[in-house]
């Protein structure tokens, strides 16, 4: 019987159908598992889902049960990316400075960024902005208010645990503000770098460096800290130079 079945498999004749309650997951992580390896490979318009399918070694039908077209395939892979790398709420509890919190909350940050998979699918949604306006800006949204959420309620317990939430930025209502100040101030800088080509080990090897002063800065704009602003132009210089590269 297992080899008739085999046989009818080869052939194309069993189909899958839908798997047992507890592998639907499995199946739908390999699904996007594989995905993200032909969209980094082929680019969004490269890729195809036969491709994907071939992969994932799952039936087109399978992957078009949970994703209607490719956009939603990408916009998923993306998902799943950006919720992967916004899961450092735990680091609000670490010990230690205020400072000493978030320098470590900034250096996990910036290592889930600067990564190939991070970089390259990024790019891929870059490079699709023209002919692809939807997915380019809904890929934007999530990198942007998913890490803010994120890092608002982590800023949440920062201000109830320490004496700088008596800062005017730690009030609940400008958390969120706050949060998006801070992830500018550490992402932007290198996430530009890396976008535009610098190697990606040696950029990883800045992060310390990056990191101490990006955060004394945040820190003295908060009210806190012992550096004088002076110290602290050096190093988030780059940032306005990015942006205005970036607009063009």
């Amino acid at each position: 019987m297992e080899a008739e079945i085999a046989s009818k498999r080869a052939r194309g004749v069993v189909r899958g159908g839908r798997p047992p309650r507890g592998l639907a997951g499995r199946v739908e992580e390999r699904i996007l598992d594989a995905a993200g390896h032909v969209f980094l490979e082929r680019g969004f318009q490269g890729a195809s889902v036969d491709e994907i399918a071939e992969a994932a070694s799952a039936g087109k039908p399978t992957i078009y049960a949970r994703f209607p077209n490719k956009q939603a395939l990408f916009t998923a892979v993306v998902e799943r990316l950006v919720r992967r790398n916004t899961t450092f709420e735990s680091l609000s509890c670490a010990g230690g400075s205020i400072e000493e919190r978030l320098n470590a909350l900034a250096a996990v940050i910036l290592g889930r960024v600067l990564t190939p998979e991070t970089i390259g699918l990024i790019r891929v949604a870059v490079a699709e902005a023209r002919r692809f306006p939807e997915l380019a800006t809904s890929v934007s949204r999530m990198g942007r208010e998913r890490p803010t959420e994120a890092l608002t309620h982590v800023f949440g317990g920062l201000g109830a645990s320490d004496d700088i939430g008596a800062s005017p930025a730690f009030a609940p209502h400008r958390l969120p503000e706050t949060a998006r100040r801070f992830l500018d101030l550490v992402v932007l800088p290198m996430l530009m770098r890396a976008l535009f080509g610098e190697d990606l080990a040696a950029l990883r090897a800045e992060i310390g460096p990056h990191v101490a002063g990006s955060v004394a800065f945040f820190l003295a704009a908060c009210g806190r800290g012992n550096t004088p602003a002076r110290e602290l132009a050096t190093p988030n210089a780059e940032l306005p130079a990015n942006r205005d590269a970036v607009a063009g």
